[in-house]
C-alpha cells in the first residue's frame, strides 16, 4: 500500500496532465468540487491524494489477544509446508474487532473475498483467528458440542480436529488405522473432499483421546466435540430424512443427561443441501430436534426446568412429550439461557455444480434460502451464521 502510495505522489503531475483531456475537461466546472478550486491539474492531484491516503481497512488492533490474528498459526502444524497452507491465506485481519457475538455473526455471514481464494474478510468488524491452545479452553467452557446435521457439518467437525491435533495432513481422519494406500489419497484437502475419505472422518474427539490421544493438543479430559449427525454415518452422502426416524432421535437423546450439568451444553445444526433446500422441511427437522432436547433434557429450558410428564417410548405419549417440549421452546424462544445454540446455513455453489442441481441448489436458491432460515431460527431462539457470502470466491473440489 505505501508503495502504490508513494508512486500515485510523485507521477501525480503526468498523470493529472494526461487525464485532463480525456476525464475532467468532460466534467462541468460547475460539477468539481469547489474547495479545491476549477484548476483541472490542481483537482486531480487533490482527488490522487484523497483516494491513496485513506485505507481500506486499519491494521488490527495493537493489543496482545489480536498477536494469533496476525501471524500464521498452523507454523507449528504438523505437514504445514507439505500443504503449503497458512491461516493468514484464510484469513486476513483489519480493525475493528467485532465487539459481541452478534455483531461478530452478521459481520461473518456478510463478509467475503478481494478477488477469487484470497483471504476472507469479515464486514464492518473482525472476527478473532484463535490459536490452538485458546481454541482449547474455549472447548473446555463446555460439557459437551454436538453438532447436528449433514455432510457440511462432518466438514465442520473435521476442521475442528485439525485445530487441536495440530495436523494439516490429517488431522480430519483417523489416520491411526490408514492403509498406505489411505495415508497417500487422503491427505492434505483430500481428506475433506474425496468420497473414499469421508467414511474416514473423526465423528467425535473421545475416539483420538482413545486411539492417538498424543495427537490432541488439548486435554482429552477436559473437552468433548461429538458429531451426532442426523443420518446414515455409514453412506455420509445419504440426505436427512424428515420425519426423523426414531431410532436416530433416541441417538441424539442418549447424549443428554437428564440433570443439569456443571457446563453447558452447545449446539451447531447444519440442513439444507441433502432436502433440496425446502424450507419447511428443514424447519420442521430443527424443531422436531428442539423439541426432542427439551423433552429429554428439561434444564435446556431458560424458565422451566420441569420434565414433560411422560417419556413413555409409545406413539401417543411421546408425541404428548414433543407437544409439551413444543410449548416450552415457544415460551422460550427469545432467551439466552443456559442452551447455545448455533444453525450453519449451505456454502455458495462452485461451478463444478452438477447441472442437474443448478436450478434447485444453485446460488440464487441459496441465497434466498440462507435469508429465509435466518429470519426463521431467529425466531426460536437460535443464532445463524450464514456462509453464502464467505465461499462464493472460494474453489470448490466439485462444486458443492
Amino acid at each position: 500500500m505505501n508503495g502504490y502510495q508513494g508512486r500515485g505522489v510523485q507521477e501525480s503531475t503526468s498523470l493529472g496532465t494526461r487525464l485532463k483531456d480525456v476525464y475532467l475537461d468532460n466534467i462541468p466546472k460547475k460539477d468539481l468540487p469547489v474547495d479545491i478550486g476549477h484548476s483541472g491539474l490542481l483537482c486531480r492531484q487533490c482527488l490522487l491524494v484523497r483516494q491513496q491516503t485513506t485505507p481500506a481497512f486499519q491494521p488490527p488492533e495493537a493489543l496482545p489477544h489480536r498477536y494469533p490474528d496476525m501471524v500464521d498459526t498452523f507454523a507449528s502444524y504438523k505437514y504445514r509446508n507439505t500443504c503449503n497452507i497458512s491461516s493468514l491465506d484464510l484469513h486476513s485481519p483489519f480493525a475493528p474487532l467485532c465487539p459481541d457475538r452478534e455483531s461478530m455473526l452478521t459481520a461473518m455471514a456478510s463478509g467475503g473475498r478481494i478477488g477469487h481464494d484470497a483471504p476472507y474478510m469479515p464486514r464492518g468488524c473482525d472476527m478473532r483467528w484463535f490459536s490452538t491452545e485458546e481454541i482449547c479452553e474455549i472447548l473446555s467452557r463446555f460439557e459437551k458440542v454436538i453438532i447436528l446435521g449433514d455432510s457440511m457439518m462432518r466438514h465442520v467437525v473435521g476442521s475442528i480436529n485439525v485445530l487441536i491435533r495440530k495436523d494439516l495432513g490429517y488431522g480430519a481422519v483417523t489416520d491411526w488405522n490408514f492403509s498406505p494406500e489411505e495415508r497417500q489419497d487422503c491427505f492434505c484437502n483430500y481428506q475433506f473432499n474425496v468420497k473414499s475419505c469421508s467414511v474416514q472422518g473423526i465423528f467425535k474427539t473421545s475416539d483420538v483421546a482413545k486411539n492417538d490421544p498424543e495427537s490432541l493438543a488439548c486435554p482429552a479430559d477436559k473437552i468433548d466435540v461429538i458429531r451426532a449427525a442426523i443420518d446414515h454415518l455409514v453412506q455420509v452422502e445419504q440426505m436427512i430424512r424428515f420425519p426423523i426416524p426414531n431410532d436416530e432421535l433416541d441417538r441424539l437423546r442418549g447424549l443428554l443427561p437428564s440433570k443439569k450439568p456443571a457446563r453447558p451444553y452447545a449446539f451447531i445444526y447444519g440442513h439444507g443441501l441433502w432436502n433440496n433446500l425446502d424450507l419447511q422441511a428443514t424447519l420442521d427437522w430443527l424443531d422436531t430436534l428442539l423439541d426432542t432436547s427439551i423433552q429429554a433434557a428439561p434444564w435446556l429450558s431458560s424458565t422451566s426446568h420441569s420434565r414433560p410428564k411422560s417419556r413413555s417410548k409409545s406413539k401417543g405419549s411421546r408425541a404428548a412429550a414433543i407437544a409439551a417440549a413444543k410449548g416450552e421452546r415457544d415460551k422460550n424462544s427469545n432467551g439466552k439461557g443456559f442452551w447455545p445454540r448455533l444453525f450453519m446455513t449451505p456454502n455458495a455453489a462452485g461451478k463444478e455444480k452438477p447441472d442437474e442441481w443448478v436450478v434447485s441448489q444453485g446460488n440464487k436458491a441459496l441465497m434466498i434460502f440462507e435469508e429465509s432460515v435466518a429470519v426463521e431460527v431467529g425466531r426460536r431462539g437460535v443464532e445463524h451464521l450464514g456462509t453464502w457470502n464467505m465461499s462464493i470466491q472460494s474453489n470448490k473440489f466439485d462444486g458443492v
